[in-house]
């Protein structure tokens, strides 16, 4: 892996051939590296009124260079290692990995695993040993007998609107998931849902999709950032973006902020232009 953008003193260096370990050399990263690269801000954001609670919504996706989010359903087929490495990475610095229930399924979620690569920095920012997970459903049509829900180092939270049936919010507090209610009638509202995690302490929040679910948070206007794994694979046919539903009126603008590149793959992170 190597780092493209920003460009550092460092950089130059290693482009001018001076430092052979600089970092535009191809190697792996440590995860500690790798931890250090993708932090969350140090101060998180406070007092702005899209995002009260001082929350940092950041999502995880991948994509093929022709836009498809999946391959046969499942993002697996797109990704690689080095992805890999970042998506346990982003998992070890969040207090809560967020995904929509199809995803959940569809994936086959199971509960965050503690990480001793990630332990020291977790307890130095006064987290737990791993993050929630946070599924958002408005029919709650979960199989609340599934490891993620009976077997979490940290309890499950399903997140869902006020009038979801009380049979399956019954069902689900009684598997030991926490029901957070974050919307009016079965729907979530997105902007309430960010509120009420960074409300319960979950801050550092990280979203993993699917589709449906990062479409909504962005025209909701709470995504902070987006790191995007471009995959060099091309697919057709009529899979997902990584974001659907209803346009934006006006298309939101986000400003790289940095860039790393491995056997073709890249990593790009960007963030809101007023974050």
């Amino acid at each position: 892996m190597r780092s493209l953008f920003p460009v550092t003193d460092l950089t130059k260096s290693a482009v001018g051939g001076e430092d052979p370990s600089g970092p535009l050399t191809d190697r792996e990263w440590s995860l500690d590296e790798l931890a250090e690269a993708y932090a969350y801000p140090a101060d998180l954001p406070a007092g702005k009124a899209r995002r009260p609670g001082a929350a940092w919504l950041r999502a995880n996706m991948v994509s093929t260079l022709d836009g498809a989010a999946q391959h046969d359903g499942r993002s697996q087929g797109i990704s690689c290692a080095a992805d890999m490495r970042i998506f346990g990475t982003l998992r070890g610095l969040a207090d809560v990995v967020i995904a929509g229930a199809e995803t959940v399924r569809l994936e086959g979620y199971r509960p965050a695993r503690a990480r001793e690569a990630f332990a020291a920095r977790r307890a130095a920012a006064g987290q737990g040993p791993a993050p929630a997970v946070a599924v958002v459903t408005g029919s709650m049509h979960l199989d609340f007998s599934l490891p993620l829900f009976t077997e979490p180092l940290v309890p499950t939270l399903v997140v869902t609107g006020a009038g979801a049936p009380a049979d399956r919010i019954t069902a689900a507090r009684q598997a030991g998931a926490e029901v957070v209610i974050a919307g009016e009638g079965t729907r979530v509202d997105p902007a309430r849902a960010v509120r009420e995690l960074a409300a319960r302490g979950l801050r550092r929040q990280l979203t993993e999709g699917g589709p449906r679910l990062l479409g909504q948070f962005v025209a909701a206007d709470v995504l902070d950032e987006l790191c995007l794994t471009v995959s060099p694979m091309l697919t057709a046919g009529d899979a997902q973006r990584i974001a659907g539903g209803p346009g934006l009126a006006v298309p939101e603008r986000f400003s790289l902020t940095s860039l790393l590149e491995e056997a073709g793959f890249l990593f790009t992170r960007y963030r809101r232009t007023d974050s």
